[in-house]
């Protein structure tokens, strides 16, 4: 019998070809979600779902998806998504960080253009019959200063684009990076100097408390005489009175504004002036914005459906583009933590996640959340790379991380270091095997070297070292007609303790570990069954 397809649940209208991507690997439906009883109907069943800005994902709505794993917002914005109450029922919430950039940076430009050449008013003067070309002379963009407030991504794609217009740019970001800004050709000052210097500014902030109202009285009353501002980033930015106030009496020349404090917003006192280019909020309307944020959705949709990590997801800690070489091992952590707790046999108190080698130049801190959500996957319902963190504090387990470009062993090297509430201790080690069919593999437990794959049912013994053991598990696995793929046997010295581990074609049953582990006369017997 065919398992099911896990259900996507598309609530506003997306591109065509993000429902593309999802159609073939998902049972695809399209609801209308601003109807709150299809929504909440349609979620029942639903794996996933996916909004735009019209659909509204709130707690009420999470209580009717018991299945849900992940809210997908095809857009930038989160606003209409409840993030605390979807973390804390372990439901992932992505969108699209990305998918708008080159659109908004070009909206900005085309708004600082039109400013600059009056081309609002031009055009409906001539739509009128007139032919006012005195009326309209504007200003060369070339050899003049743009001043960014706000170096991220878009502030980046505005500053390149505007060199090519030979434009000295400079820039005001508390968290820019000296060594980007200089590769770009930019310099950094500070806000006040930026108002001072720049012929035309452009803004490229996030809304938060600290950037409201960034620019306001004091900002206009720095600024160079004849200055054009545009704002295509978030509305409430700029303070709109005090923009009204100086646009009249000349400190600002100009203003391109595509955002307002107030949206939808059709009436203000800054429509009225002639020198104000207005939009409503166009920064990320065109068709290949639109197609991209579908796109890349979909695709998170789908790396979330398969346990995998999405680095668009908005409640994930430790969020964000990983490095290609820290990608690899995010399967190692999970598995290395499963194993962990399949080898605890009590609860545990404490675990630092040990990340040695060069890999560690990078952001490694997502393997902490990929061995905190294997540590607690098989003892805790539905966790994720979401709720890891919650689950571990609910626990009272402490999970922190280590690293060190020290590993005289293995390229890459993960240790998992624990400590039990009984006052045991315990360790596993793993590395990813080379070549183009490497895999995670098991290279430690607690100091007996191993080398097996971290991959299908695993059985680990502890044992007295002796002659026969190797006979005695052979035929006790056996009996189960189960069938043994790959064997490990580690030891300190002869006759002490040892260790084995064993890759199984299938299971032992719980029901019969204790037996198996009796009839070789093992002191420990656990068994894990790793995903592919």
């Amino acid at each position: 019998m065919t398992e099911p397809k896990p259900v996507v649940v598309i609530a506003d209208p997306l591109a065509p070809a993000a429902i593309e991507v999802l159609s073939g690997d998902f049972d695809v439906r399209e609801i209308d979600g601003t109807n709150v009883d299809s929504l909440h109907a349609a979620l029942v069943e639903a794996d996933a779902v996916i909004v735009r800005s019209a659909t509204t994902i709130d707690a009420a709505a999470l209580e009717h998806a018991p299945k849900l794993k992940v809210v997908a917002r095809a857009g930038v914005g989160l606003d209409n998504v409840d993030l605390p109450a979807a973390t804390e029922r372990g439901v992932m919430v992505v969108n699209a960080p990305t998918s708008n950039i080159v659109s908004a940076a070009e909206q900005a430009i085309t708004l600082l253009l039109a400013s600059a050449r009056h081309i609002a008013r031009a055009d409906a003067s001539l739509r009128a019959g007139r032919w006012d070309r005195k009326k309209f002379t504007g200003v060369e963009i070339q050899g003049k200063t743009l001043g960014v407030i706000g170096f991220g991504k878009i502030g980046q794609l505005v500053t390149t684009r505007m060199q090519s217009f030979d434009m000295d740019v400079v820039a005001y970001d508390p968290y820019a990076q000296p060594a980007l800004a200089a590769k770009l050709g930019v310099r950094l000052v500070d806000l006040d100097t930026l108002l001072s210097v720049a012929d035309f500014i452009t803004i490229h902030l996030p809304k938060t408390p600290e950037t409201v109202g960034i620019i306001g009285e004091d900002a206009l009353n720095k600024v160079k005489p004849g200055v054009r501002i545009v704002n295509a980033a978030r509305g409430g930015l700029i303070d709109e009175d005090a923009l009204y106030t100086a646009l009249q009496d000349g400190r600002v020349a100009a203003a391109g504004l595509d955002v307002f404090v107030k949206e939808p917003c059709t009436d203000s006192p800054l429509f009225g002036l002639d020198n104000v280019v207005a939009a409503p909020h166009l920064g990320a309307s065109t068709r290949e914005a639109q197609d991209n944020a579908g796109l890349a959705v979909a695709k998170s949709v789908k790396l979330a459906l398969s346990g995998e990590f999405v680095p668009d997801a908005a409640n994930v800690q430790a969020g964000g583009v990983v490095n290609e070489e820290v990608r690899p091992l995010l399967p190692l952590a999970e598995r290395l933590g499963r194993t962990f707790n399949a080898l605890a046999g009590s609860a545990v108190q404490s675990v630092t996640v040990e990340v040695r080698g060069d890999v560690v130049a990078h952001d490694v801190s997502v393997l902490q959340l990929a061995a905190s959500k294997g540590l607690f996957v098989d003892v805790a319902d539905s966790v994720t790379y979401v709720n890891a963190p919650l689950v571990a504090e609910q626990r009272g387990v402490e999970v922190g991380l280590y690293t060190s470009q020290e590993s005289p062993e293995y390229q890459t090297l993960l240790t998992l270091r624990g400590a039990m509430v009984d006052g045991r201790g315990l360790t596993v080690s793993g590395t990813i095997s080379p070549g183009p069919h490497g895999g995670p593999r098991l290279t430690d437990i607690d100091g007996f070297e191993l080398d097996i794959d971290l991959d299908g049912s695993l059985l680990f013994l502890r044992y007295t070292d002796r002659p026969g053991v190797v006979g005695l598990i052979g035929g006790a696995i056996g009996d189960l007609n189960i069938n043994i793929a790959a064997m490990q046997v580690a030891r300190k010295a002869a006759g002490g303790e040892a260790v084995m581990a064993m890759a199984l074609d299938a299971p032992v049953p719980a029901e019969v570990l204790g037996r198996v582990k009796d009839s070789v006369g093992a002191t420990g017997a656990k068994a894990v069954t790793l995903k592919d």
